[in-house]
């Protein structure tokens, strides 16, 4: 089972919280990070892209990075570990997704990927000017199929003169082309979403459920196999998880209940009304359940809580469901996670056990 790290690109990770640990994103704590990751052997790295915080008192994710500029600069001090950016389809053009990608391809030979996703937060988008209205939650995976058969040409081909209903590329070209096959991840939950990423993603993300519950995403990763059974193409699900961990299982646990005992509701309040934009009876995304009011604390975000060994038994437990890729991991604080997780965690998991911190780089006091 691969192992990613969903890296702090936006200010306090992913805990919307006043009572968790409280940082800014910079790329020093990326590097810092992502440098640590690849040390114990770690499979890859993601970061998001957030246009628009959600303010109160935590000032959550106001502070936030650009994902493709962050990830050119984790290529150039890195060696072995893989790295997706995240593209968002109304702000970037196709064209210029496609060239960018195909530079930090060239930077960090052959080691990058693009995580498509197609905007929910509509401020994000019209704050810009670029939000084409409430009827793009209904067209949205047709808009992003045409996206991606451009990306895919030029990557391919160098060339693309698709004349879509949302795009007409005039003979676009792209040179030079990509020395790898770049993969595309979709975080998509939806029937639509997940339609798309039989079609033409390499991975779907989706998120984990409930506390310790290390298999509650399984009918999510079977409603992918069926879609992919229609198109007979080998796509995996990768988990969005939560580690929070200690020594015992009860330290871990009392860490929980501090953090969302700190609930930043001005925050969360904001989120959850986002998430209400798109109104359709059927939708059934995964932002429904990220601001659904039993955890908003952490975005509703499948969360292992226990102690080292606790954790390192729940994820191979997770590794049993049939289609998994992997796990993406985001912590309460970064820099200490991954270096739990690298040795007291990791060590213990029969699935990851294998796996040894190279010797180039000496273990964090």
């Amino acid at each position: 089972m691969e192992i990613g790290v969903f890296i702090p690109i936006g200010n306090n990770g992913w805990l919307i919280s006043e009572t968790s640990p409280q940082y800014k994103p910079t790329f020093e704590l990326n590097k810092r990070v992502t440098q640590r990751a690849e040390h114990y052997g770690l499979d890859f790295v993601l970061s998001m892209v957030k246009l628009r915080g959600f303010g109160g008192k935590t000032e959550f994710w106001d502070y936030n990075l650009e994902s493709f500029t962050l990830m050119s600069g984790l290529a150039a001090v890195t060696s072995k570990i893989k790295l997706f950016a995240t593209a968002p389809v109304l702000a970037l053009p196709p064209a210029m997704v496609a060239r960018m990608a195909t530079t930090i391809d060239s930077i960090s030979g052959g080691r990058f990927g693009v995580n498509l996703i197609t905007g929910w937060q509509r401020p994000e988008y019209s704050q810009m000017g670029v939000w084409p209205g409430d009827e793009f939650f209904v067209t949205r995976y047709e808009y992003l199929s045409e996206y991606t058969q451009i990306l895919k040409d030029l990557w391919t081909q160098g060339v693309c003169d698709l004349k879509g209903k949302y795009f007409t590329m005039d003979d676009c070209r792209m040179l030079p082309k990509p020395q790898t096959d770049i993969k595309l991840i979709c975080a998509g939950s939806s029937s639509g979403g997940m339609a798309f990423s039989a079609q033409y993603a390499d991975y779907n993300f989706c998120l984990g459920v409930g506390v310790n519950n290390p298999t509650g995403f399984a009918p999510s990763a079977e409603k992918l196999r069926v879609e992919t059974a229609r198109t007979g193409r080998d796509v995996r699900t990768f988990v969005l998880l939560m580690i929070i961990a200690d020594e015992t299982d009860e330290a871990a646990f009392a860490k929980w209940e501090h953090y969302k005992a700190g609930e930043d509701h001005v925050a969360t309040d904001w989120m959850s009304k986002q998430a209400s934009a798109d109104t359709r009876p059927n939708a059934d995304t995964h932002i429904r359940q990220t601001a659904n009011s039993l955890s908003r604390v952490n975005f509703n975000m499948g969360t292992l809580v226990g102690s080292y060994e606790t954790v390192a038994r729940m994820l191979d437990e997770m590794a049993t469901v049939e289609g998994t890729a992997g796990a993406l991991l985001t912590f309460d604080e970064f820099v200490t996670g991954v270096e739990t997780f690298g040795t007291r965690i990791q060590p213990l998991m029969a699935c990851r056990r294998h796996i040894q911190p190279s010797a180039d780089m000496q273990a964090v006091a």
